[in-house]
């Protein structure tokens, strides 16, 4: 839904504007409407037992309607096999977005690190508008960059901009033409990542190599520190004013890949998730997930937030499995009104334009907000040595993993990439089954080996059995229509936007490494 604008090369490349509108989600099947329009933030009516597809006079599309549908997004990159410097461990990577909020609140971000070594994918997963994270799938890589770089490269980089020279480029980006820059935000963003790579050539010395998990947590945590203070800083030009204002005030979750070698990172806030697709010895794939959800059905993330906030908020600061009864996921990007005093809060809304006021997410202030910040972006970083039986990796929004168990995920990308459909036998999960329907689940189960191969990218191969999936595995084109074809108010009630980056891995190459290493 954004207009087009021409490309200009910079440090902080740019070629769109930031998308002009804000969605919310609508009351949900088979739950309460929301006591306040506010308390809509992050419904997720969609759950694993709630499959049902919805009961509507909809069009039903072509197949190849639901294809153009599909592939409208996707994305392919392949790896050049010698980049100059090294042989990759990454192959290439397949990625695709389907929208359901209109426009859509996930972003996606992939880039090669050009001053050090190893690829960075990232899923964002905004909430109350796409401002957050349209921010982070622009900055949050530099920040990531900038904290991997050795002394003596920083102190370079800042002698340049000093002297006025143009600046060796810290990324190579690998953008489908929808994942747009903002460019009116540019300067604000170089000048704060500049002001943070000062500050770490001060904390370095000479020789200091950072180490990388370190490098994602510091940066997470300083670019999530930057976002709130130019919201309170402000800006002289009212747009700036407002968009940095509209970041704060909106959200997103990240998860992060750092792939470097045999060395895989996974820096992750929110619920996002990474999940390692593993081939064993008998062709089969296992799910590996090397994230944890930060949400209220995980019993660490539960136990630090009460313990950050005195026993008289037990019962409050999570309610109906919600941060304040308002926020699903327990970590994330921006969403001030979880982390600042109400003073605070109310001061910087004060100051700022007028159309912030018309804006339903910054009026309140959460119920039992005595002892801020409830919320953090630190992120949880895991470290895995990649082995030659890892062949890819998928990371995705909670879109996708409300509607598929990891282990499915797992099963029809691997298929997919190795082109072999393993045929277990025929399990119809306790379903009374009749002799016809037996033989059109056999025949399709035919016609699916024949036609696997119509995707030409494993993250919509994988988004089609998502969205079309039916309780026997198969991807049932009536439902697929039905679901792409809902209208944009309801198709919000049925899904989330779904985000998919499937990165597939090089076995020689990390096989050959790991016995250097050994070496």
């Amino acid at each position: 839904g954004c207009p087009l604008i021409g490309a200009q090369p910079s440090i902080l490349a740019s070629s769109l504007l930031p998308c002009q509108h804000q969605s919310h989600s609508g009351p949900v099947p088979h739950q309460a409407p929301p006591r306040h329009p506010s308390l809509s933030w992050r419904l997720r009516p969609v759950s694993r037992s709630y499959r049902a597809t919805p009961n509507l006079h909809s069009y039903t599309l072509t197949p190849p309607q639901v294809n153009s549908i599909l592939k409208a997004n996707e994305y392919s990159f392949k790896v050049p096999e010698f980049d100059g410097k090294n042989v990759s461990s990454v192959m290439g990577f397949d990625s695709n977005q389907l929208p359901a909020n209109a426009p859509i609140e996930d972003r996606r971000s992939v880039a090669t690190c050009l001053q050090t070594r190893g690829m960075l994918m990232a899923v964002f997963d905004g909430h109350a508008g796409c401002a957050c994270a349209q921010a982070l799938s622009e900055r949050l890589f530099y920040y990531i960059a900038v904290s991997l770089l050795p002394h003596e490269t920083l102190c370079e980089l800042e002698e340049a901009v000093e002297a006025g020279r143009a600046l060796s480029p810290i990324l190579q980006w690998h953008k489908h033409p929808n994942d747009y820059f903002s460019r009116e935000a540019q300067s604000l963003y170089f000048n704060s990542l500049r002001t943070y790579w000062q500050e770490l050539i001060d904390l370095s010395s000479p020789g200091e190599v950072p180490e990388t998990g370190e490098a994602l947590l510091n940066a997470f945590k300083r670019l999530d520190n930057d976002l709130s203070l130019e919201a309170q800083v402000g800006d002289p030009n009212a747009y700036l004013h407002y968009w940095v204002l509209r970041v704060a005030f909106s959200g997103a979750t990240a998860c992060v890949a750092h792939i470097d070698g045999s060395d895989l990172f996974i820096a992750n806030s929110g619920d996002g998730r990474a999940v390692l697709g593993v081939q064993e010895e008998d062709g089969s794939f296992t799910a590996h997930t090397l994230s944890n959800d930060h949400n209220a059905q995980n019993e660490d993330e539960l136990a630090r937030i009460r313990g950050e906030h005195p026993p008289s908020e037990k019962k409050t600061v999570v309610r109906q499995d919600r941060l304040l009864g308002l926020l699903m996921p327990f970590r994330a990007f921006g969403d001030v009104k979880f982390k600042w005093s109400i003073e605070l809060q109310k001061r910087v809304l004060e100051s700022g334009p007028d159309q912030l006021h018309e804006n339903e997410h910054t009026k309140f202030i959460p119920p039992n907000y005595h002892t801020p910040p409830y919320l953090t972006a630190e992120p949880e970083i895991t470290h895995h040595r990649l082995r030659p039986q890892d062949r890819f990796l998928v990371i995705g929004s909670d879109g996708l993993w409300e509607t598929l168990h990891r282990q499915e995920v797992v099963r029809v990308v691997g298929e997919y990439l190795t082109g072999s459909q393993r045929q277990q036998p025929l399990t119809v999960g306790g379903y009374k089954v009749t002799l016809g329907q037996m033989q059109g689940l056999l025949e399709e189960r035919k016609a699916r080996t024949s036609s696997a191969f119509e995707d030409q990218n494993a993250a919509t191969h994988l988004m089609r059995h998502a969205v079309g999936n039916n309780e026997f595995g198969t991807v049932d084109h009536e439902r697929l229509s039905k679901m792409l074809s809902l209208p944009e108010e309801l198709a919000r009630m049925y899904r989330d936007d779904i985000t998919i980056i499937v990165s597939q891995f090089n076995p020689h190459v990390i096989g050959s490494q790991r016995r250097e290493n050994q070496s």
